[in-house]
């Protein structure tokens, strides 16, 4: 059997290029004992991708050149000498960009078995995956939410901000996200459950915040950094909480992007307020809880969500380069198989 793969070619200089790929077909060897082979339905992409082509984001060691790029996919198992995965399973994890990925059950490739079956499979990677995951999380655990507060999300129409509205919602407070158009900020309110949505590239975002939550915020959902937090924190109200998830706006072409510096830091100690990184895996033991209960939330619809999906392995590089492009709505897939 053959796999088709994309490894990386080159290390990008700016933006990703396909041309930092090469698409290589190599015969699959027979499994070992204990392996498991795994057709890929989805393959996800996200920001942090970049770095592995560069150094690694302190994270994982940077990727050399001829390495099948990384990513975490959602597939079937076809094939299993290994006891705990059976042919039919469905399972995500480590895959990488290619068609078929054989594993061995060992912590590296990080693969979990998909318990909540909602179709399609893509919502494990999205909504019930480490996307909706780190949505959860980063509200209910880091951000602390308590019914009636207010919540201001960056990249609310990204694939971890695009659950936040709704999480919100759920627990009883109330969410506003800023978004790069007027089609997502109607999206965000039509569709996805905020109150109320800022195009952060109109005038007067302050003024706007004001309007929608005159007593300030007290949870700032930051994917973005940058600008957007340096107004965010000017918003904030006394014991607020700001969780810091992502800063795309830092490492959009790299070279000078980095060096924004914060002008309203002094607002954390003024009022007394938390400011909090996390890393999603920190919280690994309590995946099934979490995927359990968003399922349940899915099926009542109570928790909305919204997926961006391109079709076959070569787009890979273009789903990847639309996030830095503000083009992807809700979370960015490719699907791979069917």
């Amino acid at each position: 059997m053959q796999n088709n793969r994309l490894v990386l070619a080159s290390r990008p200089t700016d933006f990703i290029s396909s041309n930092n790929f090469k698409l290589e077909k190599v015969e699959l060897p027979k499994l070992k004992f204990g392996e498991f082979l795994i057709k890929v339905l989805y393959l996800s992409v996200a920001p942090v991708m970049k770095f592995y082509m560069l150094d690694g984001a302190g994270i994982e060691s940077p990727l050399q050149i001829g390495d099948v790029m990384r990513g975490r996919g959602v597939g079937e198992v076809v094939e299993s000498k290994n006891a705990d995965f059976s042919v039919g399973d469905i399972v995500q994890g480590k895959c990488g960009w290619q068609e078929y990925v054989i594993c061995d059950g060992s912590p590296y490739h990080m693969m979990y078995k998909v318990e909540q079956r909602i179709l399609p499979y893509s919502t494990a990677l999205g909504v019930l995956g480490m996307t909706g995951f780190t949505s959860y999380f980063g509200l209910y655990k880091v951000g602390a939410l308590q019914k009636g507060e207010n919540v201001l999300v960056s990249a609310a129409a990204g694939g971890v901000g695009s659950s936040v509205g709704s999480l919100a919602k759920i627990k009883g407070a109330k969410a506003v996200g800023f978004a790069s158009t007027d089609e997502k900020c109607r999206l965000l309110v039509e569709k996805l459950g905020y109150i109320g949505a800022i195009n952060y590239n109109s005038e007067n975002i302050g003024a706007q915040i004001d309007t929608f939550f005159p007593d300030g915020i007290d949870v700032y959902f930051d994917n973005v950094g940058g600008p957007l937090l340096d107004i965010a924190l000017t918003k904030l109200k006394r014991y607020a909480r700001v969780v810091c998830c992502g800063r795309i706006s830092q490492y959009l072409e790299g070279k000078d992007a980095s060096v924004y510096p914060l002008k309203n830091w002094h607002r954390i100690g003024a009022t007394r307020s938390k400011m909090e990184g996390f890393f999603i895996y920190d919280f690994e033991n309590e995946f099934p809880i979490a995927e359990k209960e968003m399922s349940q939330w899915i099926k009542d619809g109570k928790l909305d969500y919204q997926e961006d999906i391109l079709e076959g392995l070569e787009n890979m590089p273009i789903a990847l380069n639309r996030l830095f492009q503000k083009k992807n709505v809700g979370k960015q897939l490719v699907r791979i198989s069917e």
